[in-house]
């Protein structure tokens, strides 16, 4: 499937900012399930200082803002080929060891109510442990936007019964970690049935099982991504792969607006 999309994130404030750091994770890269045709990244109100691939192998910008600036936008945008695997992208690769992903961070900690969902997974071969766990998750914890933050640890998520895609992601990789498989967290797009525009990217899970490689689980839609998700960064959780983080000095309040659209 060809895809388009464009992600544009806008930054105002209301008092010029002096100096601001942002790190950007916006640029798709090819693989076994998706082939980037075009690109494109047009920033206005800041520069682009630097550009490496981090240790997670993802495509990574710094920009920075010095002077009187009261806006920053970044638009992303170009067409990428997906690929139906059934989720499969292979074996593990780059210079992050595997066993890496198998650690909790402060957003995946676990605690009882996560061990307990982990030890309600009935037996079976490591695919049907993992399409049950991603069963269950979908089941305890409804997709309610609002009801948590950026900074919302799975256990919480887990024991609010709600949350949206960063959350159900979390949730799997801990869980899924404790009953043994190192995980990564995936931030990316995903074509909608219903509407074209988007607030926001979205996010699933990938874990890593013996004989496949890295194998994904959208808990949030209770699939496996197929070739309407494009692939963007990936890491240990959310913090790892956040498309756009940064810090600022100053008092100026900040307003965020992004929009997302993905189309056929």
């Amino acid at each position: 499937m060809r895809l388009k999309i464009t992600h544009r994130t806008e930054y105002r404030y209301d008092a010029p900012v002096q100096y601001l750091l942002q790190r950007l994770r916006l640029l798709p890269v090819s693989g076994s399930t998706q082939t980037v045709l075009s690109w494109v990244l047009v920033i206005e109100g800041a520069r682009e200082e630097v550009r490496f691939v981090d240790h997670f192998g993802n495509d990574t910008r710094l920009l920075s803002v010095e002077g009187e600036r009261d806006f920053i936008t970044v638009e992303a945008a170009g067409e990428v080929v997906t690929r139906d695997t059934a989720g499969v992208s292979g074996p593990h690769q780059g210079f992050t060891p595997l066993w890496l992903y198998s650690h909790e961070t402060p957003l995946t900690a676990v605690g009882s109510g996560i061990r307990g969902l982990a030890a309600s997974v009935d037996k079976g071969t490591d695919i049907e442990r993992l399409h049950r766990l991603m069963a269950i998750i979908g089941e305890r914890v409804a997709y309610t936007p609002g009801s948590t933050t950026a900074t919302t640890p799975a256990e919480e998520a887990l024991a609010l019964k709600s949350g949206v895609c960063q959350d159900h992601t979390h949730i799997f990789a801990a869980a899924a970690r404790v009953m043994g498989f190192p995980v990564r967290y995936v931030s990316g797009y995903l074509m909608l049935d219903a509407t074209v525009e988007q607030a926001a990217s979205h996010a699933w899970a990938e874990a890593h099982v013996a004989g496949l490689g890295w194998v994904a689980f959208d808990a949030a839609n209770g699939i496996s991504p197929d070739e309407r998700y494009v692939k963007v960064a990936t890491g240990r959780d959310y913090r790892d792969a956040t498309p756009v983080s940064g810090i600022r000095l100053g008092q100026a309040e900040e307003q965020l607006a992004v929009t997302v659209t993905v189309e056929q």
